[in-house]
């Protein structure tokens, strides 16, 4: 039996169909295909095309029992480096980090870094907002589990949509990077002192809520600085969880006096990032 199907019913499926068909491939156009390797992935996600910054990311899938790095190791590690050089209508990137974890690295010591899921949110400026634009990145990163496996990955991705459909993402994302803070806020979790002990030892004033477990992470003027992970205080004052570390870890001909440091302070839902210099 032959069924007649009226001119506007069939126009209305076939728009329905085109309508999907184009948000898949709006969809797709958000993110770029994963580069696998064994015990990873990574792609770029775009957010919405408006202005001429715009809010990216950089996405890892770290297999379970693995872990990769923060921009500063830790004990041991290897710290992700990113080239968009070769990006089309890109004047420049900023990456943002979340706030990272402490992990026993096992020879004694520990890193910094991330496992299972990340995205490190990136401020991408165009150098015309009204041109077509694509992020090509080189990345070189490692993943972790007893050994460490290098992996070298080149993705790229157009920023093309108005509404991007990863744009929670990456404002989920956004909100895992920690804030910045001036030491002395008036904070639930805030840097409240950091001082010279000695010509060696540094000690920081944490004021966090007694039961929350935090961490602090010390960064150097520059990325040759490797100053090691700062240590709780077993016997702190009242009211504060006191850390302290040794000025290790310099550059050759490096002084610590008026040293630019950078510390992030690690809470179980808030984290924040203190600039001072060190007297």
């Amino acid at each position: 039996m032959l069924t007649r199907v009226p001119l506007h019913a069939a126009i209305a499926v076939a728009t329905t169909l085109l309508a999907s068909s184009l948000a898949t491939v709006a969809h797709a156009d958000d993110a770029s295909p994963w580069q696998r390797d064994g015990h990873s992935a990574v792609r770029l996600l775009a957010g919405s095309r408006s202005g001429a910054v715009l809010l990216g990311g950089i996405a890892f899938q770290i297999q379970p029992g693995w872990k990769t790095y923060w921009r500063m190791p830790g004990d041991s590690g290897v710290p992700p480096r990113f080239d968009f050089s070769k990006s089309d209508n890109v004047e420049a990137v900023t990456v943002m980090w979340p706030a990272p974890q402490k992990f026993d690295d096992g020879a004694g010591g520990h890193s910094i870094g991330y496992h299972d899921q990340i995205v490190l949110p990136l401020r991408i400026v165009a150098k015309a907002a009204d041109k077509p634009m694509t992020l090509r990145a080189e990345i070189n990163y490692a993943v972790c589990e007893k050994l460490c496996v290098p992996v070298a990955a080149n993705v790229e991705l157009g920023f093309n949509n108005v509404a991007s459909t990863e744009d929670a993402n990456l404002r989920a994302a956004l909100d895992t990077v920690p804030k910045p803070a001036n030491i002395g806020d008036p904070n639930p979790l805030t840097i409240r002192d950091v001082k010279r002990d000695g010509p060696k030892n540094v000690v920081v004033d944490v004021v966090a809520p007694e039961s929350s477990k935090v961490d602090l992470f010390v960064e150097g003027p520059t990325p040759e600085w490797s100053l090691p992970i700062p240590d709780k205080v077993e016997h702190s004052p009242p009211g504060v969880k006191r850390f302290s570390f040794e000025l290790d870890g310099l550059p050759p001909g490096a002084k610590p006096d008026g040293a630019a440091l950078k510390f992030t302070l690690v809470g179980p839902e808030k984290s924040y990032e203190f600039n001072t210099n060190l007297e």
